[in-house]
């Protein structure tokens, strides 16, 4: 018998009945926002005005972790730092539940994506960034979990290996680039002292900081985690290796107004990359019986998806053995 899908039974009726129950009075307007993970909606109100709900998808995050981004999010807007953190009822609770639907309520912020060829932009969102890791590293996390080289790559592709998601013709192939992949990576990440970890925003890509007239803000604290400070540049960076290093020069230039960054983590970036290029496929992978995504990714799991995806990863490991990218 397959699994029932994780979002069947969260009907347009139930997620406006949940909206109410927080004590939030919709209007009975409803739209479905870009989102795989969870499910995420804008929400018109009766006393006008918009909010957003997200529902959190099952079994994915215990209620302390997600209390916990909740916490830091909180403590972030608290110094003035542009976040997106959640809404609170009268009792002062973020998180609620209805039905057996965990989800949490947002101010609506719109916004577009950051003009990261602008070196004023940059520098910008580096004194954001610096900010917000000058308080990720008072304290850690307790209960959401932090990068981990030793296990990113053996899980993942492990995952795709054991579920039949590789052809069979690549599957000799694909096991021993992820081997070599991994000792790689390791060799990056084993430096004597090691660098610090902090608390992160996580996945900090373009499509999570959105630009108004008055700045950045930086939305879906959802990833937040244990890691690098370099984790939430290095998916700014794009282009060739000249490109990035002029790109790290200026995040770099607004983030140490306020936090000095330690730069033997450049050597991290492309680890961190190869790392996100197999969990990424390993997460489609396990999500590939929600309908949503076969729908959305409808070029995943193909032969052509898989032969491409390993070509990338043959070409990482060539990057992996080049020195990292120049500091200015």
């Amino acid at each position: 018998m397959s699994e029932q899908p994780p979002y069947a039974e969260l009907s347009p009726e139930r997620i406006l009945d949940a909206i109410e129950a927080a004590g939030f009075p919709p209007d009975g307007s409803m739209l479905a926002l870009n989102s795989y993970e969870n499910r995420v909606y804008q929400i018109g109100l009766e006393t006008g005005g918009f909010l957003v709900a997200k529902f959190y998808r099952p079994q994915r995050w215990s209620d302390q972790t997600i209390l916990e981004e909740h916490s830091f999010t909180l403590a972030l807007a608290a110094e003035e730092i542009p976040v997106v953190a959640p809404l609170a009822d009268d009792a002062g609770n973020t998180l609620f539940s209805h039905l057996g639907h965990r989800f949490s309520l947002f101010p609506r912020q719109g916004g577009r994506w950051p003009e990261l060829e602008n070196s004023d932009n940059l520098r910008w969102i580096g004194r954001f960034l610096g900010r917000i890791h000058q308080l990720g590293a008072v304290e850690p996390f307790k209960h959401r979990p932090g990068i981990d080289p030793r296990v990113t790559i053996p899980e993942a592709s492990g995952y795709l290996l054991s579920h039949d998601f590789i052809p069979l013709e690549l599957e000799g192939s694909y096991r021993a680039l992820c081997q070599t992949l991994q000792e790689q990576i390791m060799a990056g990440f084993q430096q004597r002292p090691p660098c610090r970890w902090i608390r992160l925003h996580g996945d900090c890509h373009p499509g999570n900081i959105l630009w108004t007239d008055k700045g950045p803000h930086f939305v879906d604290m959802d990833d937040c985690r244990m890691g690098p400070a370099v984790q939430d540049l290095w998916m700014l960076l794009s282009g060739d290796p000249e490109e990035m290093a002029q790109q790290f020069h200026e995040l770099r230039e607004g983030y140490e107004t306020f936090r000095r960054l330690d730069l033997r983590e450049i050597a991290l970036i492309e680890p961190l990359r190869t790392m996100r290029m197999i969990d990424y496929a390993a997460w489609l992978a396990r999500r590939w019986q929600d309908p949503a995504f076969p729908t959305a990714f409808p070029w995943f799991n193909t032969r052509q998806y898989w032969s491409e995806h390993l070509a990338s990863l043959e070409q990482q490991s060539a990057v992996l053995r080049q020195p990292p990218i120049a500091v200015y």
